[in-house]
């Protein structure tokens, strides 16, 4: 397959059939996101925040893209914005993959850390500080951004769709963190299914299923406030995956299926299996995993 740049590459990505024992012989299917050019998922997003503020004319020539960022929603803001010429400053809480953050400093961007403890809310509010002190700039934030829900609505779901074109699905899992890609996959999903099972994947330390917020190992994923793109999105169920249940499927799917994924695709998986549980026989599940475990390994994802 000859391509003209590696924005081409964005999107289209495998649906791949789970080999594991499900309960009531289930059958779970992962889209395979980390094969997107800059491994993962928000890669969609970060080209959609982008050519979403050039749209408004939010960002004009030379404009200071800074967005707030766990890690991936970064790599894919900083690979959009060379298309433009664009300066990126990424505002990162000190806790997320060292890896991450040199595959930013790698595309060009700017890092500035936040300390851990003040979480994803430290880094919006320090965003925001930067852009008011730095003319011609602008903040995308994925956190609010109707860009976001709308690239997944738009690519995402129908791809999944035309993956499997007589095939009913009967659940959809996928985790959020920004909650934009869970939102708008379903949409689109259940335009075509209207009775699907909407299953959004959490950790422990997230605050979904009413906890409290707290420290987790699982990256990616968990929200500390609600995100504002579940206001039309109905929720059937929300599973609440331990960092130990999570890691534990992020080496099955290594040495079974020999995918290497992400904490986040690990809770999918067993959230999925959970679902699996309570649906009927040969019902067909779909999740998202999201990226790939190289963006941990100093993390010792497999230890």
């Amino acid at each position: 397959m000859l391509v003209n740049n590696v924005y081409e590459l964005i999107g289209h990505t495998p649906l791949l059939k789970l080999k594991i024992d499900t309960p009531n012989n289930s059958q779970i299917y992962a889209k395979l996101e980390m094969n997107n050019p800059g491994g993962s998922v928000k890669d969609r997003l970060g080209m959609a925040l982008i050519e979403h503020g050039i749209e408004i004319n939010a960002i004009k020539e030379k404009t200071t893209i800074i967005e707030p960022t766990a890690g991936n929603t970064g790599i894919g803001v900083a690979l959009a914005a060379q298309k433009y010429h664009l300066p990126v400053k990424l505002v990162v809480p000190a806790k997320f993959s060292f890896e991450k953050q040199t595959l930013m400093k790698a595309l060009g961007a700017e890092i500035i850390n936040t300390p851990s403890e003040a979480g994803i809310k430290g880094a919006i509010q320090k965003a925001k500080e930067l852009a008011s002190g730095i003319e011609n700039s602008y903040v995308p934030l994925q956190f609010e951004n109707p860009a976001n829900p709308a690239v997944y609505q738009r690519t995402l779901g129908p791809e999944i769709l035309a993956d499997l074109p007589n095939q009913k699905i009967d659940a959809f899992v996928a985790g959020a963190g920004s909650g934009g890609t869970f939102a708008g996959t379903a949409k689109a999903l259940q335009a075509a299914y209207s009775e699907i099972h909407k299953v959004v994947v959490e950790p422990e330390g997230s605050i979904l299923n009413g906890g409290q917020p707290h420290a987790h190992k699982t990256e990616g994923i968990g929200v500390e406030f609600i995100p504002p793109f579940f206001e039309d999105v109905t929720i059937t169920d929300t599973k609440t995956i331990s960092d130990d249940d999570a890691f534990h499927y992020v080496k099955w799917l290594a040495q079974n299926e020999g995918l290497f994924v992400g904490s986040s695709s690990g809770a999918a998986l067993a959230a999925s299996l959970q679902i699996a549980e309570k649906l009927p026989t040969n019902s067909t599940i779909v999740t998202i995993f999201p990226d790939s475990s190289e963006r941990y390994l100093s993390e010792g994802i497999y230890n």
